[in-house]
């Protein structure tokens, strides 16, 4: 079995307790640490004492134990040896060999031995606290982890509440959708061993299978627990076979010490790597749609991408994490042999506002160049985080709109959406309607005193006693400037947001003028109904040449309040906020190539 290479008078377990990392879980050869270089506090530095090296799988960053103590410490990897070896060895020789002992930086930054020739007699070193190793299996062949996975999700059922989820708006799956895919329930915990004997007299591996492990008894079992009871969703490769099960957690697990808004984490790996005789899942590709479509999309989440090939039958590439690329560069290649020209990135919107996820947006772009391929961001309506959501929302929409009762004429007019003469075609259409539940005034939205006006004078009569009813109010529109690979930390975000970026006010040199215009409203309506109005207008009716994104949060919205500005935040389709702008400092949208004829 392995362990700490002999090289070294000290592990990268040393070097851990040494910079106070906190260890969140540990596992058969590794723990999971906070990792101190994107701050991020979920325990997602993966630290392998046998191999001593690190891995944070949220900012990718990496490297050896050198390489750890290094960068945190603003010093070289030979200098980092020193110091370590200083701060933890008794016998550790002050005074560096005559010889010298240099670090190639770069070779040694990424690994945890020293160079060939380097001075490590320190005999005097004893290591403290040893970790042990769990002994695991060796990894079973695809075929076999394909056979023994898919028979295991045919012997589990999905409760109702769990269907109900997938055929919630939230996720607006079909039974023949949850059922195609192989969506199943986690088996209670008492059934692991009945299970696993099945499998096994049924002719399944279950060494080396992600999830299957011995107990104390020398029983094979599957690492199923009340704490991660909750939806199966399989990950199937590009060959078709299923290569590992992710859990969506009916209670997402946070740590004991976690503040309260904190969310936990949703979905987990179904893997055995802290038990005896099990083995990692790692993190496989997820591909659903055709093995040879012309454009494949990438988006981060394997239910995420189930989703949005049943709303689109489009073909999607899913990873478990933004920066959990590296096989994405086989699944590139297979793609482009089979005829797949076009790679689109389709993360979170928040590639915008997290500059991980905007890293892990951009390898995907250079890995697409490198397998021959174009790459292009797809970016939609921010209202939506995902993709998934952004398609759920179209099709209710669509949904909504044959539904919503129709605006009647006083309305529309007041509203600027008709032009007077409108009311002629509504007076026809009264009269020919087969439903005679309304008398022309409620139909048109009349009083009856207008509506006796338009009797006895005229259109031209009533046209003016609704013109003094409206007004017109003219408005801008300012957006963020955003690049491919910029990332603003309050993008698409509310306003607390900004202000945690440091910010008290929208800093308008990073905005640019994106629409000015006049809205016609009726009289009396409120800053906050206009605006209201407006983001509804400029999320499903853009004018047409509008160059700018939907109306959304971190957006700037200017009002002419009876001659005066007045400035509001986007915080949502309800929630516009005060603030102070300086319009001047913004940058103005670049003109449209002018078409050559």
């Amino acid at each position: 079995m392995d362990s700490y290479p002999g090289d070294f008078p000290f592990g990268i377990m040393d070097v851990v307790e040494l910079l106070h990392l906190r260890i969140r879980r540990r596992q058969a050869n590794s723990v999971y640490v906070d990792c101190p270089f994107c701050g991020d506090r979920r325990g997602k530095m993966n630290v392998n004492f046998v191999k001593n090296v690190w891995r944070c799988n949220y900012c990718d960053e990496h490297g050896g134990m050198l390489a750890l103590y290094a960068r945190l410490n603003n010093t070289t990897t030979s200098d980092a040896y020193w110091e370590i070896g200083e701060a933890l060895c008794n016998d550790f020789h002050r005074e560096r060999p005559n010889s010298g002992y240099e670090m190639a930086g770069n070779q040694q930054a990424g690994t945890g031995s020293p160079v060939s020739g380097t001075q490590t007699d320190f005999a005097g070193y004893e290591r403290r606290g040893e970790l042990k190793t769990v002994q695991q299996a060796e990894r079973a062949s695809g075929q076999e982890i394909h056979q023994t996975l898919s028979l295991l999700l045919a012997m589990l059922p999905l409760q109702p509440a769990h269907r109900n989820h997938l055929h919630s708006p939230k996720r607006g799956l079909s039974d023949e959708q949850i059922d195609r895919i192989g969506f199943k329930s986690t088996p209670p915990p008492f059934l692991c061993r009945s299970i696993t004997e099945r499998l096994m007299k049924q002719g399944c591996k279950v060494e080396g299978v992600p999830g299957f492990y011995l107990d104390d008894s020398g029983r094979w079992t599957m690492n199923f627990y009340r704490k991660n009871a909750g939806i199966l969703i399989p990950a199937v490769g590009y060959d078709g076979m299923i290569h590992g099960l992710q859990i969506l957690l009916d209670s997402p697990l946070k740590q004991k010490d976690d503040p309260p808004d904190k969310s936990g984490a949703k979905y987990i790996w179904f893997s055995s790597s802290s038990k005896n005789m099990g083995v990692t899942s790692g993190s496989p590709v997820h591909f659903i749609g055709h093995p040879s479509a012309r454009v494949v999309y990438v988006i981060e989440g394997l239910l995420k991408a189930d989703i949005s090939h049943c709303l689109t039958n489009r073909t999607f590439a899913a990873i478990a994490g933004a920066n959990n690329t590296s096989q994405l560069d086989t699944l590139f290649a297979l793609l482009a042999q089979n005829g797949t020209e076009e790679i689109i990135e389709a993360h979170d919107m928040d590639k915008y506002s997290n500059q991980m996820t905007s890293n892990g947006a951009s390898k995907i772009y250079l890995m697409a160049r490198k397998n021959g391929m174009a790459c292009r961001r797809l970016t939609w309506n921010p209202n939506y985080k995902g993709f998934d959501d952004w398609q759920l929302a179209l099709r209710e929409k669509e949904q909504k709109e044959k539904e919503v009762q129709r605006m009647n004429f006083k309305q529309q007019y007041l509203c600027g959406k008709c032009d007077f003469t409108y009311i002629d075609g509504c007076v026809e259409l009264w009269h020919t309607r087969a439903e005679k539940d309304l008398d022309l005034t409620e139909y048109l939205g009349l009083t009856k005193e207008e509506y006796q006006i338009f009797l006895a004078q005229g259109n031209r009569a009533l046209k003016d006693i609704l013109d003094s009813q409206r007004v017109f109010r003219r408005f801008c529109i300012y957006q963020l400037c955003l690049g491919e690979t910029q990332t603003v930390p309050f993008a698409f975000k509310q306003l607390d947001a900004l202000r945690k970026a440091g910010y008290e006010q929208p800093p308008a040199a990073a905005y640019q003028t994106v629409w000015s215009a006049e809205v016609c409203c009726p009289k009396g309506q409120n800053d906050m109904e206009v605006l209201g109005r407006l983001f509804l207008d400029f999320n499903e009716h853009l004018p047409e040449d509008y160059r700018g994104r939907p109306l959304a949060p971190s957006d700037v919205v200017e009002l002419d309040c009876q001659g005066k500005r007045t400035y509001f935040y986007v915080n949502d389709c309800r929630d516009f906020a005060p603030v102070r702008f300086s319009p001047f400092l913004c940058k103005r949208l670049p003109e449209p190539a002018q078409k050559q004829e």
